[in-house]
């Protein structure tokens, strides 16, 4: 039953967002394997317009205080949401989206590890080295344009702008020999530096505060051991 609900909810808000919003979609997820999405994030509308701009269901590592009412938490859980707890490795969490990904699956992260406040870019979190560490799947960075105009942070109602989803080419990371701690945590950095500056790139938006001085830190890093999958 999930499955169904999923696909009558893509259908809704599709045609919805295309008459309210004038949606547009630019590029795509690969429709087989197992992926990883990373876009992101400045409005509640995110979830349902990046998931839309996809042929394929997706799972969500979102924030696990969103929906404290049971039902709903668990309606929500049937469709997609993977809890995740802050401040913390939730190992809970990302096992679930590890297994997912695995079993040839799509799991959508936001790598600043909430919502933008001001509609920019905010420093990504390690996490998504993680879960790429565990499975080596590609990941595809998208930007999504117009939501925080649409509903920015403590807008009470939806204003009428443009929404743009946009899937850049998805990437590829050398994940071996990364058993030590130190070795472990420079890979989990330099897949959040890759995969925020192809977020950045596809909005031609600038990247976030202090962001520059740590990409100066490694500038070989994408010819060392990030790649465009063919």
């Amino acid at each position: 039953m999930s499955s169904v609900a999923y696909a009558v909810l893509w259908l809704l808000t599709r045609a919805i967002a295309r008459l309210v919003f004038r949606y547009r979609v630019d590029g795509e997820v690969p429709l087989t394997g197992g992926v990883l999405v990373a876009a992101n994030h400045a409005s509640y509308l995110d979830i349902p317009l990046l998931g839309c701009g996809m042929r394929r269901r997706a799972w969500y590592l979102g924030r696990s205080d969103l929906f404290p009412v049971p039902i709903v938490n668990g309606m929500l859980r049937s469709l997609g949401w993977i809890p995740l707890r802050l401040g913390r490795l939730d190992r809970e969490a990302f096992g679930k989206a590890i297994s997912l990904i695995q079993a040839g699956k799509v799991v959508v992260i936001f790598p600043e590890g909430g919502r933008s406040h001001d509609g920019h870019l905010r420093q990504p979190k390690a996490g998504i080295g993680v879960i790429v560490s565990q499975t080596g799947c590609p990941v595809v960075p998208a930007y999504i344009k117009g939501t925080f105009e649409v509903l920015p942070t403590g807008a009470r109602w939806p204003r009428f702008r443009q929404v743009t989803v946009r899937f850049g080419a998805p990437l590829t990371f050398q994940t071996g020999g990364h058993k030590e701690t130190v070795e472990s945590k420079r890979f989990y950095e330099q897949v959040s530096r890759t995969v925020i500056e192809q977020i950045a790139a596809l909005g031609n938006v600038p990247l976030p505060k202090g962001h520059h001085e740590a990409a100066q830190e490694t500038p070989n890093r994408t010819a060392a051991g990030t790649r465009k999958a063919e």
